[in-house]
């Protein structure tokens, strides 16, 4: 009897196991007991849907098109901080998305920095904005702009990397710099990273088990963020943005989890490798970080700008991790990337 019940009890928890690491279904817009799609659409190649937003001047009168890539947690709806007078001053198109799984854009499982560059060239190519256009990546959605740099960047006008995410395991950057960098996190948060980059079919358990923290921000942990930050956190408290219920309706995993998953994972690139895009100058690459940033460790940030002397690197001092809510720094952003000011 001892065998039989041994196995009995092997089989259970294997089970139990493997519906703790198995994500659920997604809940895909527009599907039977799926949340509604609302917004514009572009069905992609692979059969897939992007949900986009348009803003600023007709794109067919506009002199600058530039294509917003929201960051963690975020979507199409990021409302930012740039007046009417500037965007009719430079003739500004701005189209935003929600990136795969987040918002009402499909899951894609398979996402990564490539399908990332590839989504952002097809729906230009879909809603017919022109051969060029600008990229503007925010905190974790700067991995699709790294992508764009590396796949299309042929068809980039200039690109801007906010508050850019960074990956502790490229390997252009010195092991003991990486190392130090991870650990100045906080220790949650530097597990969650290893796990999404050594372990990813773990990923999803150690994201959502009760028995310790797994990332800083999203339990509360309101040491990470400036003074700055935490200001502006107070402000954005007063008047939420257009469509936060919609950002993780389709499942936490399809957005939030598989987009830190895509983030970390191995790179078929390094960025150090990548080649200006703009040799004579027609345009340009910029990376603004926060002086103040804790969310975000400044030292690989500059160490790739060091060795791709090509981008334009900014540090805003005084200014943490969620600095281009600031109208007068969004403005300057903008300036920087199309006027070269």
């Amino acid at each position: 009897m001892i065998v039989p019940v041994a196995i009995a009890l092997t089989v259970g928890l294997l089970g139990r196991a493997y519906q703790a690491l198995k994500p659920p279904p997604p809940k895909i817009c527009g599907s039977p007991g799926g949340p509604p799609v609302t917004s514009p659409r572009v069905k992609l190649s692979d059969g897939r849907h992007l949900a986009y937003r348009e803003f600023g001047v007709p794109k067919e009168e506009a002199k600058h098109k530039i294509i917003v890539v929201h960051g963690f947690g975020s979507s199409k709806d990021l409302s930012l901080p740039v007046s009417q007078e500037l965007v009719e001053e430079l003739s500004i198109y701005f189209l935003s998305f929600d990136r795969a799984g987040y918002g009402e854009s499909d899951p894609y499982p398979l996402r990564s920095v490539k399908s990332e560059a590839f989504d952002i060239q097809e729906l230009a190519d879909k809603l017919q904005i022109g051969s060029k256009f600008y990229v503007i990546g925010i905190s974790l959605g700067a991995y699709p702009v790294w992508g764009c740099l590396k796949y299309i960047p042929h068809r980039l006008s200039g690109a801007s990397l906010v508050v850019p995410f960074v990956h502790y395991w490229w390997p252009c950057v010195p092991a003991n710099l990486s190392r130090e960098s991870l650990s100045s996190l906080p220790l949650s948060d530097q597990w969650a990273f290893r796990v999404a980059h050594y372990a990813p079919w773990l990923f999803h358990w150690w994201m959502t088990q009760k028995f310790f923290p797994s990332l800083s921000f999203l339990s509360g942990n309101n040491s990470v963020f400036s003074r700055s930050d935490l200001e502006m956190l107070q402000k954005l408290s007063e008047a939420p943005s257009v469509g936060q219920e919609k950002i993780t309706q389709q499942g936490d995993h399809e957005s939030r989890f598989r987009d830190i998953l895509a983030g970390y994972a191995k790179w078929e690139f390094d960025p150090s490798d990548l080649k200006n895009p703009f040799p004579d100058n027609e345009g340009s690459v910029h990376i603004w970080r926060g002086g103040e940033d804790k969310i975000i460790p400044y030292k690989l940030n500059h160490y790739i700008a060091e060795k791709l002397p090509w981008i334009h690197y900014h540090v805003v001092p005084d200014y943490g991790h969620l600095l281009f809510f600031e109208s007068h720094l969004y403005e300057a952003i903008l300036k920087a990337l199309l006027l070269g000011e």
